[in-house]
């Protein structure tokens, strides 16, 4: 498969989302919905109801252009809470911290929503945004 080509609009659609997410007091999950348990005695999990722009962030994120393949998730989450390396990261480090970013919540719901808490989409972000000025 051909790789996608990462363009200066693909750069800033990213950059958009830093004002709203990296907000004082901004909540990426909305509500938890599910965690009952019906007469029946079945049980529905919790679930995260993200806001729209986590949502949209996420959606953007999930473009071919800044997915790696072939990251391996144990690396890539390894990397992301190096803050020192995200400091100097590469567009090429960035897509692989940003591919475990959004391929985590498959596994682990509210993954999209700790990501932003802890800072780590916030500090790839400003990474990101550094690397646009050069």
């Amino acid at each position: 498969m051909e790789k996608v080509a990462l363009q200066a609009d693909d750069i800033d659609e990213l950059l958009s989302f830093l004002p709203s997410l990296d907000a004082p007091g901004f909540k990426p999950i909305v509500r938890w919905g599910g965690g009952t348990k019906d007469e029946s005695g079945v049980y529905t999990m919790p679930w995260p109801e993200y806001s729209e722009t986590v949502a949209r962030f996420f959606g953007n994120a999930s473009k071919e252009c800044w997915s790696d393949n072939q990251y391996l998730p144990e690396l890539a989450g390894a990397m992301l809470k190096n803050e020192a390396l995200v400091a100097v990261a590469t567009i090429d480090q960035i897509k692989t911290m940003l591919t475990f970013c959004v391929r985590g919540e498959r596994f682990c719901d509210g993954h999209w929503g700790a990501m932003i808490e802890e800072g780590y989409v916030r500090r790839l972000l400003s990474r990101l945004q550094e690397l646009r000025r050069q």
